[in-house]
């Protein structure tokens, strides 16, 4: 067996038998694992903190090769142009996709009176007992999407990129890498040195990724079992599985459908056969639920694995894990609507593309910071309660907190969808990159 399909067969094995291990925890303890189990910090040691280690110098690497590679200022705007496009595009299928399915299925109807109640009552009780979640929503109740897309553009344009770098926030460091290889592509001759520099650091990167991809099993495995742990298995077949019956359908339908359709047509390239190439990268995307945190693995992967250009891997990749969100914006536009279902206020076709349109800009607006997916859903929430007739009674924040329990679990599924997201993207806009040598 190749080293790649042995990894692959480890990596599928962590997760089978951290879920198995976390059932019979839960079982045998009688309670769910708290946040700070060991398992949870074990696996972040192991996977999660060596690949942020990652984030910054390869954000910084790859947008300055990919920059000052793809050359003439023509050839740059049109490789930007074109992935901006394509990350509105299929941004806004994603929420279409959601919204229809949530409309059609209606999971937040047909609740008994009791059941509805106590859903309710265990809801407030889990945002209030979910201090760091509830800190964060907290901040941006009586914010604006507008309001995050200010701070979201005061993140992009940071005083001092060393801070930057030293905090892992890489939406600074990937303006300053864009506009670092602008610069060198325009000094010439003087400034190739530079490049070379960086394409010697962007290769050993990849390669450092390589090598922590063989701590994915001990990680994933730790990081489900403390997952499976914490929620149970059992919530799948509870109350609300026909909330998690729409959103996994849905994020299914876009990842398994739409983004295949896409690069099938776009891509010229066969669809499932690239989405297996990116196994790895996918798997510790579902095991770690962070997107950023994949990045150097979405990179290594597209590039050794994938056919990408390291041009189109260096630009794509690290921008996509900031603003393309396929996930979070579909899965933000079903759980919206599902929690004013579920509180008895029925939406109109005006206020669902409210949710649709404010689910995919509160998405990338708050990109950059913890616990996005729900912190965005407190802003969608605000933004539709606005348009709420004075004699229908608000949703409360609280809400989310019916959904708290199960969010875990969507969280995995939304990422994978997020990553698989930017890989397609990678692979279209290796057409108009492409690497000048073949890659060694």
């Amino acid at each position: 067996m190749k080293r790649g399909g042995l990894l692959t067969v480890l990596m599928l094995l962590g997760l089978a038998g951290g879920a198995a291990v976390g059932q019979v925890l839960l079982f045998n303890e009688h309670a769910t694992l708290p946040d700070s189990h060991w398992m949870r910090s074990a696996g972040e040691l192991i996977l999660v903190r060596p690949l942020m280690l990652l984030v910054a110098p390869l954000v910084l690497a790859g947008m300055v090769v990919a920059v000052a590679r793809i050359g003439e200022s023509l050839r740059l705007a049109v490789v930007a142009s074109a992935t901006l496009l394509y990350f509105l595009a299929t941004m806004l299928l994603a929420v279409i996709v959601g919204a229809a399915l949530v409309e059609i299925a209606r999971p937040g109807e047909g609740f008994s009176p009791a059941l509805a109640a106590r859903l309710q009552a265990d809801g407030t009780e889990a945002y209030i007992e979910s201090e760091s979640v509830r800190a964060q929503i907290e901040i941006v109740k009586d914010h604006s999407v507008s309001d995050a897309w200010k701070d979201l553009l005061h993140t992009l344009v940071p005083t001092n990129v060393v801070t930057e770098l030293m905090s892992v926030r890489p939406l600074g460091v990937l303006l300053f890498g864009l506009l670092l290889g602008l610069a060198l592509a325009a000094s010439g001759e003087r400034g190739a040195v530079v490049v070379a520099f960086f394409e010697g650091l962007l290769a050993a990167l990849i390669i450092v990724a390589r090598w922590i991809a063989w701590l994915a099993p001990a990680g994933l495995f730790l990081l489900v079992a403390w997952t499976v742990g914490r929620i149970g298995l059992g919530e799948l077949v509870g109350p609300l599985t026909r909330y998690l019956q729409v959103v996994i359908g849905g994020l299914a339908v876009h990842g398994l459908l739409v983004l295949p359709a896409i690069l099938f047509v776009f891509g010229r390239t066969d669809p499932f056969a690239y989405m297996w190439k990116m196994r790895r990268a996918l798997l510790v995307a579902f095991g770690t639920s962070s997107s950023a945190a994949t990045l150097p693995m979405t990179v290594e992967s597209a590039v050794s694995d994938g056919g990408c250009s390291t041009r189109a891997a260096g630009f794509v990749v690290p921008l996509g894990a900031m603003v393309n969100l396929n996930g979070t914006a579909l899965y933000e536009t079903v759980a919206v609507v599902f929690l004013f279902q579920f509180f008895g206020v029925t939406l109109d076709f005006a206020q669902i593309l409210v949710v649709a349109v404010t689910a995919a800009l509160a998405a990338v607006g708050t990109a950059g910071i913890p616990s996005a997916g729900l912190v965005a859903m407190a802003l969608v929430i605000t933004s539709v309660n606005r348009t709420l007739p004075a004699d229908v009674s608000p949703l409360p924040l609280t809400a989310i907190g019916v959904i708290l329990a199960v969010d875990r679990i969507v969280d995995m599924c939304r990422t994978t969808v997020n990553v698989w997201g930017d890989a397609v993207g990678a692979k279209i806009m290796t057409k108009l990159a492409p690497d000048e040598t073949p890659k060694a």
